[in-house]
């Protein structure tokens, strides 16, 4: 049905305008903060994007196509997307891009604050584990690596940048606990490189037993422990199928006790 009287000029972008104007406000007035970016996907069997376009979104790609289902995500691609951005302020990828958010965008805080006796604890549980890497070049214990990634885990970081960060933000007397090596008076954390390094290679079931004997012993005070579960995008076993992982946290100190992956039967 056609409305010749009523046809407006740029009506798509009047309408994605407003739209830009108001979405800020609600969601700050929800969640207590900004919004620094916009997303959108359009289906390019569909649509061209032209509105978006128009309204100066930057088109950064397709996704890979891949949709949710029930049990995760589909096995193989079916209909990629188009993906337009929207930048709210001219900071956003600098932003968005850091290994921590800066507040308000970083919410609800660390998972826990170790004391000094955790610290000095973590390198412990580790010194038994046989290294991986080759004797030469070795600068950081393997015991001092993994418990400052394990520390820097239990106090909420994700990711190797953000490990990295967490540990150079800490003291000398932090980096004394954790059994740091000394270079030219001063206490030396290992760098993001060499975490990578150390993360993927250990054996994993080494590792998830020396953290359940540190569970054992600093998270005897959970009452009561909550099962999570996580599906991993794009992450297939060798028989094709989605993997999930399962965890184990407590309620009270947010640790998470054991963590279990595996592939549902199809």
């Amino acid at each position: 049905m056609h409305f010749p009287d009523w046809h407006l000029f740029n009506l798509g972008s009047r309408v994605l305008s407003l739209c830009q104007r108001r979405l800020p406000r609600d969601w700050e007035a929800a969640f207590g903060h900004g919004v620094v970016l916009l997303e959108t996907f359009v289906d390019p069997q569909r649509h061209r994007g032209t509105v978006y376009r128009a309204a100066n979104w930057i088109y950064v790609g397709n996704t890979r196509g891949f949709r949710r289902t029930r049990v995760g995500y589909t096995a193989t691609p079916a209909s990629p997307k188009m993906v337009f951005l929207k930048l709210l302020r001219a900071d956003a990828r600098r932003l968005l891009c850091r290994a921590i958010l800066s507040p308000p965008y970083h919410l609800g805080g660390t998972t826990m604050r170790l004391t000094a006796e955790q610290m000095r604890s973590l390198p412990y549980f580790f010194s038994q584990l046989p290294d991986p890497r080759r004797t030469q070049g070795r600068r950081h214990g393997l015991s001092t690596v993994l418990g400052i990634a394990a520390g820097a885990v239990l106090c909420g970081m994700r990711g190797y940048k953000a490990i990295a960060d967490w540990a150079q933000s800490l003291g000398q007397k932090s980096r004394e606990r954790f059994g740091c090596r000394r270079e030219q008076g001063q206490y030396v954390v290992p760098s993001e490189s060499i975490l990578r390094n150390v993360l993927i290679r250990v054996t994993p079931g080494d590792l998830d037993r020396a953290l359940q004997c540190w569970n054992e012993r600093y998270g005897a005070g959970d009452e009561s422990l909550a099962i999570d579960g996580k599906t991993m995008c794009n992450a297939l076993d060798e028989e094709g199928q989605q993997t999930h992982v399962m965890s184990v946290v407590g309620q009270q100190s947010k640790i998470c006790y054991t963590q279990k992956k595996w592939a549902p039967c199809l």
